[in-house]
């Protein structure tokens, strides 16, 4: 059906293009005056009623977005959705399902953007909507007086203002130069800007293609210029402050191939649009399918929420699918013996667990080692500083007739965590030494503590609970890692009630615990290898900066896989944190004498040497990293490093703005280049980055509003501890009753 309807499709336009005759000859010079005349006009009108309240050189400001000339656009200029769905039926109704659509509309949004429009005024509000309404900011609506409710707002992120973005960087927040919208180019390649007829485009589908699309469109520096955002002081009038970089996460990654640090490597490159925007078959009709396939406008990701609100059935289905797709693996790794009912010592690591031996006493204390594995994802979960995002672990233990004997990670009646869960999440506290609750992020002064798990790493959760003392059959431990948009009290406020939100369970794991003897068992079709899980685990205890233990996880890798390089890598990176940098060496070339051209090794060898005072025999090897990974800035950062200590200025200078070329707010590249730019007599530029390192780095005295939250909030504190136990064992008092108290944390 659907390769029939296409050949319809090309017969229809062949017939379009011979019934109207346009001409091939299509100009836009004659017109170019004109439409210059029509901007500068609406621009000089807009901007004798616009706050300028940043500078009249910079009236985007706070957001990093810009237009090509620096004029404001008239929002006539932009094409509407419905415009572009004219021929793009298919992409226009994934797009109206997504949330780039629905950005400027949705309740919650807009009830977070008058927070701050009501506490600091519309023009700050610049910073969000350059990347959740374009047009709004670029036309100058972001001002006293003008109207608030505006036609394009329903459109949001709409087709035309993406695609006539003319260049972006990797600042993020909005950091994009739109360009004034063109579905088309003459004959000589210069966009015209006039309204244009479908007949026109159908008459030219080449030219329309030059007009709407770069090649910069589909890599993931186009997306970083809003999936990347600060808080600078012109919004938070304190200081310049990260909020998100899942594409600095992303660029790290094992997914992007272009770092050799990750501890896994994919076999091929994964960007943003591989993820998010998949080639799927054609349904309807989409002339911007090829052989049959379309480039999703959906952009699966984990939003839940706008599909509830606005009945997008199918959209609400791809979504559960896609956070189900791979994103975690769960691993009820060991369980770590404590004392048992009479008091007998039986401590110990049963590791791992269905591939080992060990026996369990009844009314024994137990510690489960929960290993949480983000595999399936490019960045972390969930992204820094999204404090109001919601997902956990939660964990439960049944008895054999299903009754819950203990349990962390519950919702409570009044939709609220339970405080003491452990979550993926980050605590904002702003100057007050209060919890940012509705993410105001512009009062941010520090973050107390941040859970996420980064793209590729693990993280380790413990539950401790008693084995019943009277038990009459096995006991089922549980872990589900879930997640839903928003806390209850974000959500709440949001939508201007009591609101229920989706819970998705995403992955989880059951294991069932014998009184006495527990046997080996067949691994499940999802479980990972043994190596793996030990591997899983060693990467969860250095986190946690558990360091012999963590030696100790990497040494069963060994074992298990001995000719596998990166075990011997790994222990050496836990020695080089733990300062046992002879010990690393040792390991190093082991990883080397196995994988002689490893970068990854090679990176780890050069710090080693360095810290000998070995500067050749580093930057040799650094060299050698950097020729093979030229985009990783690590490699770079550490040349620049070792070529400063030998004085080598011009040398250290070209490696930090390589890094800069990378990611323009490196904090190290910052204070580094400051230092080597007035060496080399470059005082403007050294002024410059001197500023810069002194507005990016981190304010010393912030740690006293987290200290001062976290002590009045001890049922969270814990959680900013990276090795902590969830204590689910009753105390004597509820002992007795045989229902132990949920959720503790110690």
């Amino acid at each position: 059906m659907v390769v029939a309807m296409a050949s319809v499709l090309v017969l229809g336009v062949a017939g379009m293009a011979l019934m109207f005759a346009w001409p091939t000859s299509v100009k836009a010079s004659s017109e170019a005056d004109e439409a210059a005349a029509a901007r500068q006009a609406y621009s000089e009108k807009t901007a004798a009623k616009y706050n300028f309240r940043f500078g009249k050189d910079q009236p985007f400001l706070p957001s990093n977005a810009t237009t090509d000339n620096g004029q404001f656009i008239n929002p006539r200029s932009f094409y509407t959705a419905d415009y572009c769905g004219h021929c793009h039926q298919e992409s226009h109704d994934q797009w109206r399902q997504s949330a780039h659509s629905n950005a400027n509309r949705v309740p919650y949004y807009l009830k977070n953007v008058a927070l701050l429009n009501d506490e600091k005024g519309i023009e700050f509000s610049r910073h969000c909507e350059g990347c959740h309404d374009p047009i709004a900011l670029v036309s100058g609506a972001l001002t006293e007086g003008a109207p608030k409710k505006r036609p394009y707002d329903q459109d949001g992120v709409t087709c035309s203002a993406c695609h006539s973005i003319q260049k972006v960087d990797t600042r993020g927040t909005g950091s994009y130069v739109m360009g004034i919208p063109a579905v088309l180019v003459d004959e000589e390649g210069k966009p015209i800007t006039r309204p244009v007829s479908d007949g026109e485009i159908l008459a030219h589908l080449d030219r329309h293609s030059k007009a709407v699309m770069k090649d910069f469109y589909r890599t993931p520096e186009f997306c970083s210029s809003c999936h990347k955002a600060a808080l600078p002081h012109a919004l938070n009038d304190y200081k310049w402050q990260r909020a998100i970089s899942l594409y600095d996460e992303w660029q790290n990654s094992s997914f992007a191939k272009q770092s050799p640090l990750p501890f896994y490597v994919k076999d091929s490159v994964s960007t943003c649009q591989t993820c998010h925007m998949p080639r799927e078959p054609l349904k309807s009709v989409d002339y911007g399918a090829k052989k049959g396939q379309l480039a999703s406008h959906r952009w699966l990701g984990a939003n839940t929420m706008i599909p509830k609100i606005y009945g997008f059935d199918e959209q609400a289905t791809r979504v559960v699918e896609f956070l189900k797709n791979g994103v975690f693996n769960v691993d009820i790794f060991a369980i770590e013996r404590g004392e048992s009912s009479d008091s007998a010592a039986s401590t110990g690591l049963a590791a791992p667990l269905g591939l080992t031996t060990f026996t369990v006493d009844p009314g024994e204390l137990l510690t489960a080692d929960v290993v949480i594995q983000n595999k399936g994802i490019g960045h972390s979960h969930v992204p820094e500083q999204r404090d109001m995002y919601e997902s956990w672990v939660e964990f439960s233990v049944k008895d054999a007739s299903g009754k819950v004997i203990a349990e962390s990670g519950a919702i409570k009646p009044n939709g609220d965590l339970d405080e003491q869960t452990h979550s993926f999440t980050s605590r904002l506290i702003n100057v007050k030494g209060g919890l940012n609750d509705l993410h105001q992020v512009w009062n941010n002064r520090v973050v107390a503590y941040n859970n996420t798990i980064q793209s590729g790493r693990s993280q380790l959760v413990r539950y401790s609970f008693r084995m019943p003392a009277q038990a009459s059959g096995p006991v089922s431990i549980t872990a589900v890692v879930k997640y839903r948009r928003f806390n209850q009290h974000f959500v709440d406020f949001g939508m201007s009630k009591h609101y229920e939100m989706p819970v998705v369970d995403m992955v989880s794991q059951t294991r069932t615990l014998a009184i006495g003897q527990n046997q080996p068992s067949t691994p499940g079709p999802q479980e990972n290898k043994e190596w793996m899980r030990w591997n899983n685990y060693g990467i969860a205890l250095l986190d946690a900066q558990q360091y012999a233990a963590s030696v100790h996880a990497f040494e069963r890798v060994a074992k298990l896989r001995p000719d596998y390089a990166d075990a011997f890598t790994n222990m050496a990176i836990v020695e080089i944190q733990w300062e046992k940098y002879d010990d690393a060496r040792v390991n190093l070339e082991k990883a080397l004498v196995l994988a002689p051209t490893s970068s990854r090794a090679l990176y780890y060898r050069a710090l080693v040497e360095r810290n000998e005072g070995n500067l050749d025999a580093a930057i040799s090897d650094l060299l050698t990293v950097a020729k093979s990974f030229p985009r990783s800035r690590d490699a770079h950062r550490e040349l620049g490093f070792s070529y400063y200590q030998q004085h080598k200025y011009d040398m250290a200078r070209a490696e930090y703005e390589t890094v800069q070329g990378i990611d323009p707010d490196d904090l190290a590249a910052h204070y580094n280049l400051s230092i080597l730019y007035r060496r080399l007599g470059l005082k403007e530029q050294a002024k410059k980055q001197a500023a810069m390192f002194a507005d990016q780095k981190d304010d010393p005295t912030a740690s006293t509003y987290a200290l001062e939250y976290l002590r009045q909030h001890t049922e969270v504190a814990n959680e900013s501890v990276v090795w902590h136990v969830h204590e689910m064992d009753a105390p004597a008092a509820s002992s007795k009753a045989g229902v132990p108290t949920s959720g503790g944390s110690n």
